[in-house]
């Protein structure tokens, strides 16, 4: 079973596996050889369906059309380097066929417990993600954004396998669409398995944008009501919450391109305008204007930004030479 809008062509080497093996890269391989003949089949892969697994050149730029492709070789090297590793990597991506397949298997090991069986959360996460394009699109664009702007993310692949903060997102992204099925219980208790073994609290109800990247992720809390938009970076221990004093819609909306610090805390329905950057540690409780710098408790605009995302940059002490003037000019004041 493939994602509805693939088709032949980008996994070509499924059904080429002799040429392929052969033609490798010296880099990735010293020995031709084939890794499905080495390792063996326990892994439970999904089997390979007659669909067609490429993407169409209309649906994603070439660095998501070549993402899996990516992947894919990448584990082929992890595996002759970490030999150790290469049932793990064989069983977790080398097995499936597409990366949807491969995430679903990866989130449903790292899921499952005595009374959530991982054969169980691996259909539910097959059956919504190959069903939802929009979800094909984000796990790739949260991919890029973890790798893109995380300095310590070596690969796709360590990414796909290893980070807690992407798997959150991508399990959120199905409960979401759960949630908006009707599917409201079973969309609750995937939050709740994520919070238990990740550390990280998203509703399922909360909206969240593209391209995002939750660093660390450890103790990040989104509220029901939230809104995230695109291409936000939101350090560990941020809090999109409410003000425990009213209902309805009570939780931050944020803009796009914002940089959220770690342990800062936003609350109520208030507006976070797009390439806003909080500091970390701040509590913000009013409205923030696009394109301005935060910090303190309560927090206050302290100045503005030129940048178009500070999301993208993570640039925390971009304005440090800002700052030292503010910090002498306070000094002074006092």
């Amino acid at each position: 079973m493939r994602p509805k809008h693939i088709e032949d062509g980008d996994h070509e080497h499924h059904s080429n596996d002799n040429n392929n093996n052969n033609n490798n890269n010296s880099s990735f391989s010293t020995s031709a050889y084939h890794l499905e003949r080495v390792f063996p089949v326990y892994a439970m892969g999904i089997p390979n369906s007659s669909h067609s697994s490429a993407f169409h050149n209309n649906h994603f730029d070439i660095s998501l059309h070549t993402i899996w492709d990516h992947i894919r070789e990448e584990a082929k090297f992890e595996a002759e380097r970490e030999p150790m590793l290469s049932s793990f990597l064989y069983a977790s991506i080398l097995s499936h066929d597409c990366l949807e397949q491969a995430l679903a298997f990866v989130l449903a090991n790292r899921l499952q417990n005595p009374t959530l069986l991982a054969t169980q959360l691996m259909d539910i996460f097959c059956n919504l993600i190959m069903n939802h394009e929009s979800i094909q699109t984000s796990i790739r664009l949260d991919l890029k954004a973890f790798k893109e702007r995380d300095p310590s993310c070596l690969s796709y692949c360590s990414t796909l396998l290893y980070t807690k903060g992407y798997h959150s997102l991508q399990v959120y992204r199905v409960a979401h669409a759960l949630w908006d099925e009707g599917r409201k219980v079973l969309a609750l208790a995937l939050q709740s398995r994520v919070s238990e073994v990740f550390g990280i609290d998203i509703h399922p109800a909360a909206k969240i944008g593209d391209g995002i990247l939750l660093d660390h992720g450890t103790g990040v809390v989104i509220g029901e009501t939230a809104i995230v938009g695109n291409r936000v970076s939101l350090m560990q221990g941020v809090t999109l919450g409410g003000t425990g004093k009213e209902g309805g819609d009570r939780h931050p909306k944020v803009g796009e391109g914002v940089l959220i610090g770690a342990s800062a805390i936003i609350l109520g329905n208030i507006q976070i305008g797009e390439a806003v950057m909080i500091a970390a540690g701040s509590l913000v409780l009013k409205h923030v204007p696009p394109h301005c710098i935060v910090a303190g408790v309560p927090a206050q605009v302290i100045g503005c930004l030129n940048e178009h995302d500070p999301s993208l940059t993570m640039n925390h002490d971009a304005t440090k030479d800002f700052f030292t003037r503010l910090g002498a000019n306070l000094r002074d004041q006092n």
